[in-house]
């Protein structure tokens, strides 16, 4: 590691620490004010969020430390393609806000999971899918999140890796555990402003060392390392000199490396998996007041999505033309010199830049923009599994746990996931953030695809039944991991040293494959439904689109267990009544944890009925329909225009 400006000057280490007091201070203060006492105020924030948090959290959840580092990587490497990674998700959060949470939030659910034992029945897909989504949170969210955190405080600080990780986990902790979603929702807000503020004003320093935005194409065509040989092998010119599509989105369909069928359909289908099924961003939506709000949180986030392009991939490949030798080292001896890693530099493009082009107070601003992405995405994570795992996986170990208790379980699971969490980083580091980027985009569409394919037939299509699924979900995870361990297995290579994996098994491109993936899953998924018996309407009223608007009573398939818990909960109320009051002591402790439940008057049937109508309610004011509906249609027009503007 060859930086020796470190973080030492009086200016930024105050900005740090500020910083992080005003993170703990807005943590505590959602804590103090919310409810977190019940399973809905500590996983759902007491549905009470209005749209901006719900928009800055989407975002703050969605963009990690890993976006900082890899995809400014990648950007360095291959041009602006990557950024419509980013793009794609401006269609993806309208289907999301219009099509997906209407329907989830008229099922009354809490996780995903729930959602789809209530759509099919039965419980192996409910715990099949949280157990797949818990692990790919470990393997590719939180684990390239921490990597890319601890590279980055490496260069600016020169902490010990575990150190600087265990530091960020606790303070992220203390207030994951103690304030349930609200606290990291309002956090999110803060950390989404700071972000923006602290990466628009380095996208600033670098098109002024630069020279605007025509010399910075120019420029960026011509940065080639001047060393390109070691010992008598001369690298092969193709792996150093920048791509001549780096400045189009849409690559050729065989040769490009982002082919553009794979980024229109391919992407979609991933995008379809993460921003409208997955447990992280939906939970966001639930926490909505109502219908208005979750679109328009929806909307923000989508207008947000449109600057990673311009904050995060053009510096980083502005990164390349100042620093052409570091970041876009080939020869291995070297690159290992320069960044320790012998397979290419690319991923330090912008801890690079802030640490060299900012100024002393600014340098401390943006290390805080990077601990904000890391400890936003990660406390949206720990609390999303932690959700995961109490609603889905716990109630099927105890069949009737109190509230405390769940509330108990939810947050011993985090610390166990901090735990797990510690434990990969060596892993991950040997794994070398080389290809850490594509590792985790590969392994998602190798894993995603499936999922997505069950949940839009689910919802778009009633004929679908629980074999149906079950079946599907098994095909695609054979299919998908079968492609996934011969390619760990063979090394995914670089340009320089190209991995000798068969072509039939690596040499279609990951996003071809996800589009094979999920045309296999829905075929499998349609033909065994229809070989099978179909699900009466009765139990599908409200929970598929055909059905969203029916007024029926629904039973639900798991009607009879839900039957024994509400009993089984009235003897307990009973039971309870005989306590003693708790001692100072503990009702201090109770409040920290938020486990000081306020005995409410017990609800009889109706107001029960009442209230459970209020929270499944998806019914809209008309003026604020009307303006949601044309904001969402204008976001669109605004993606649509950007892809074919630098198409």
């Amino acid at each position: 590691m060859e930086s020796n400006i470190r973080i030492n000057n009086p200016a930024d280490i105050s900005v740090i620490v500020i910083y992080f007091l005003v993170v703990l201070a807005v943590g505590l203060w959602a804590m103090y004010s919310t409810n977190r006492g019940t399973v809905g105020g500590f996983f759902l924030a007491g549905r009470s969020m209005v749209w901006w948090p719900i928009g800055a959290s989407l975002f703050a959840s969605n963009i990690g430390s890993g976006h900082f580092v890899g995809i400014a990587g990648t950007a360095a490497a291959g041009g602006i393609a990557i950024g419509g990674y980013e793009w794609n998700a401006l269609i993806f959060v309208v289907v999301l806000g219009w099509l997906f949470v209407p329907i989830y939030v008229k099922a009354g659910v809490v996780t995903m999971p729930e959602y789809l034992k209530k759509r099919f029945g039965g419980k192996r897909i409910q715990v099949y899918l949280s157990i797949l989504s818990l692990i790919l949170y470990i393997f590719t969210k939180i684990s390239a999140d921490i990597f890319s955190g601890a590279v980055f405080i490496q260069l600016a600080i020169g902490l010990n890796l575990y150190l600087a990780i265990i530091i960020l986990l606790a303070i992220t902790a203390l207030y994951t555990i103690t304030g349930g979603l609200a606290a990291v929702i309002y956090t999110d807000t803060l950390q989404t402003f700071i972000m923006v503020v602290g990466s628009f004003i380095l996208m600033g320093f670098a098109f002024a060392e630069v020279g605007g935005y025509d010399d910075f194409m120019r420029k960026y065509m011509e940065a080639i390392p001047s060393n390109i040989s070691y010992g008598n092998t001369t690298i092969d010119a193709e792996c150093y000199t920048p791509r001549r599509d780096s400045f189009h989105i849409f690559r050729d369909a065989i040769t490009g490396d982002l082919p553009w069928p794979g980024l229109v359909f391919g992407l979609s289908i991933i995008a379809l998996w993460y921003w409208c099924t997955d447990q992280v961003i939906v939970q966001r939506c639930l926490s909505g007041k109502n219908m208005s709000h979750v679109k328009a949180g929806c909307i923000m986030c989508g207008y947000l999505k449109l600057l990673p392009m311009f904050i995060i991939v053009m510096p980083g490949m502005i990164s390349r033309i100042l620093y052409t030798d570091v970041v876009a080292c080939v020869v291995p001896e070297v690159c290992q010199q320069y960044c320790g890693t012998a397979v290419g530099c690319t991923n330090i493009a912008y801890p690079k830049m802030v640490v060299e082009l900012m100024p002393n107070g600014l340098r401390g601003l943006m290390l805080s923009v990077m601990l904000a992405s890391l400890m936003s995405s990660l406390t949206s994570i720990f609390n999303s599994a932690s959700t995961l795992f109490t609603m889905d996986i716990y109630t099927k170990i105890r069949s009737r746990p109190s509230e405390k208790e769940l509330m108990l379980a939810g947050r011993a699971f985090m610390l166990l996931l901090i735990g797990i969490s510690i434990a990969w980083v060596p892993v991950v580091q040997s794994a070398q953030s080389g290809q850490l980027f594509d590792y985790i985009q590969s392994v998602t569409s190798y894993l995603g695809p499936p999922i997505a394919a069950v949940f839009l037939l689910a919802i778009f299509c009633k004929r679908v039944n629980e074999q149906g699924a079950f079946w599907g979900l098994m095909v695609g995870l054979l299919t998908g991991l079968s492609r996934m361990i011969a390619e760990f297995a063979y090394g995914t290579g670089n340009c320089v040293a190209p991995s000798n994996c068969p072509f039939i098994i690596c040499g279609i491109h990951y996003l071809y494959f996800a589009m094979i993936l999920f045309g296999v899953s829905t075929i499998v998924i349609l033909a065994v439904s229809f070989m099978t018996k179909p699900i009466p309407d009765v139990h599908l009223y409200r929970l598929c689109w055909s059905l969203r608007n029916s007024k029926e009573e629904r039973i639900d398939l798991d009607a009879d267990e839900e039957q024994d818990k509400a009993d089984e909960k009235d003897e307990e109320s009973v039971n309870k009544e005989s306590e003693e009051e708790p001692g100072c002591f503990k009702k201090a402790y109770n409040w920290f944890c938020g486990l000081d439940q306020q005995k409410g008057p017990k609800l009889s049937k109706e107001e029960e009925e009442a209230l459970k109508k209020k929270l499944t309610d998806t019914s809209e004011v008309p003026l604020w329909r009307n303006v949601v509906n044309i904001n969402g249609v204008i976001l669109l027009t605004v993606a649509v225009f950007c892809h074919a503007f630098f198409a």
